[in-house]
């Protein structure tokens, strides 16, 4: 018998790395296969959770959390997900939940195409392994991102966005084009700061003249985009420059010409 007074919990989780991997991990696959599973097992009381665009590598998403602050309150009696990956890559942490946390609050986990189940066990004894695995995909194919990144930094292309004054060019998504609308400001800055001008004192006069700032004139641009989403919001002080701005214009190296890569760096 079931205790159908706790909530069965899908759990459905895709990030952008298992998209590759086509339909089977599709979220309405995920959806499909739990909730065809959960019919044939008599879970009536469902919740489904979903995390769409997660890593997951670490816990830090907002289905996830929704699911285990559940559990801390003692409303969930089985927790459903089609495999362990779907549940998480990182196998420590992976692993204190399905063996500590869930057990010690009563919770029925199910990793169906895993064959793990809490109350029966690992079927087949390879469930760390598994975790092992999982937690290895990510890493391995951060590597080969990181990899391309380098050869694509060193060969002299420009990495990330470009700098207000430039744009993408259309044609090459790695060439950056002058923007028009943009340009002239940046030229007038160096002007004024050559001619003996503080970043404040450039400030006031951009103000003073009514330039649109940085994220003023990109909010303009968009307006018309056929995208919705993607038109940016015009600020109230459209016209309200800061020293910090002006200052972070003067100091770029791409102004002169140069490529600057790699200038920050995030430990994987």
């Amino acid at each position: 018998m079931l205790d159908q007074q706790k909530i069965t919990i899908l759990y459905y989780r895709l990030s952008n790395e298992d998209a590759l991997d086509g339909k089977s991990n599709s979220i309405q696959n995920q959806k499909e296969f739990l909730t065809r599973y959960a019919a044939e097992h008599g879970y009536t009381n469902l919740k489904i959770l979903v995390d769409d665009g997660y890593t997951g590598t670490n816990f830090d998403r907002p289905g996830v959390q929704e699911g285990f602050a559940l559990v801390k309150q003692g409303l969930v009696g089985c927790w459903l997900v089609k495999d362990l990956s779907r549940f998480g890559r990182d196998y420590l942490t992976v692993g204190q939940y399905t063996d500590i946390i869930f057990p010690s609050y009563d919770v029925h986990f199910i990793a169906v195409n895993d064959g793990v189940d809490s109350e029966r066990g690992d079927s087949d004894g390879f469930a760390a392994i598994r975790n092992l695995f999982n937690e290895w995909y990510p890493r391995d194919t951060s590597k080969k991102v990181r990899v391309v990144f380098r050869q694509k930094g060193t060969s002299g292309k420009h990495l990330g966005k470009p700098p207000y004054g430039y744009r993408t060019d259309p044609a090459d998504k790695d060439h950056w084009i002058i923007d028009e609308d943009a340009a002239p400001v940046v030229k007038r800055i160096f002007d004024l700061a050559i001619d003996g001008k503080g970043p404040e004192q450039i400030a006031r006069i951009l103000e003073q003249d009514k330039v649109l700032t940085t994220k003023a004139l990109y909010a303009k641009q968009s307006e018309n985009h056929p995208d919705p989403k993607k038109r940016k919001k015009m600020p109230e002080r459209p016209y309200h420059w800061i020293a910090q701005s002006v200052a972070g214009i003067l100091e770029r190296m791409e102004y002169t010409g140069c490529t600057c890569n790699f200038k920050t760096y995030s430990k994987s």
